[in-house]
């Protein structure tokens, strides 16, 4: 099941980079693999993926030692300030920053370990009140501005959780907004090739043709999760 979800979701993403001239190897597919067993990530794994996203840092540093260490782990779900010491400098991303503090707090810890961390900051475009993040443009550009000097992080780009959709269509407006502010005024403060982490399982085509960099696929790969474990 897993391996033809995986080349079913594929073919979407080089379907949707075909319908607006994109190069599919320009989009990375995250397989989130929250509540799922290691040996569902093991099938993916040997199917070729190596991207895998956690939406918490108890699963994510239980799943890292049992896992091959080509891996590249993706922190996708809310962090807390007390749990960045467990993951800074041992994931490959941290897509959900979403406070100056937050962002502080992991350059501190990367200062600590003595690298590097690449991170994302979480833009609530929606303006959900269930998600993080803010919906406030002023708030935002001054989130960025301040995060952008700060010297043990680096700012690869933007994410957001776009709303629940039965239209993945719906959503378009949100992913095109991302786009904008990360290519707008604010585009001195990303690198060259900024990351867009944005679009999940029910809309990641839409997503991918406003210029999604990563999306973050779970129950289209691995099925519904179980939130009893």
């Amino acid at each position: 099941m897993v391996t033809e979800n995986l080349d079913r979701v594929q073919n979407d993403i080089n379907s949707a980079c075909m319908n607006v001239g994109r190069d599919p190897s320009e989009v990375t597919l995250i397989a989130v693999s929250k509540t799922k067993p290691v040996e569902m990530i093991k099938a993916a794994y040997e199917h070729g993926c190596r991207n895998f996203g956690e939406n918490k840092v108890q699963e994510l540093t239980s799943k890292m030692p049992v896992l091959p260490d080509d891996i590249r782990w993706h922190m996708i779900g809310h962090l807390q300030t007390n749990k960045v010491k467990y993951i800074v400098g041992k994931v490959l991303l941290i897509h959900s920053v979403d406070s100056l503090k937050l962002a502080q707090a992991i350059n501190d810890q990367a200062a600590k370990e003595g690298c590097i961390q690449d991170i994302l900051l979480e833009m609530n475009i929606a303006g959900e009140a269930s998600k993080f993040g803010s919906a406030d443009p002023e708030v935002n550009a001054a989130l960025i501005r301040d995060v952008s000097a700060l010297e043990f992080v680096r700012l690869c780009g933007l994410m957001t959780v776009a709303p629940y959709v039965e239209d993945p269509e719906e959503n378009r407006v949100y992913f095109r907004q991302l786009h904008d502010m990360i290519y707008g005024d604010l585009r001195e403060y990303f690198p060259e090739k900024p990351l867009l982490s944005m679009g999940m399982s029910g809309d990641y085509k839409v997503a991918v043709e406003e210029g999604a960099t990563h999306v973050r696929v779970g129950s289209s790969i691995f099925g519904e999760r179980n939130y009893n474990i």
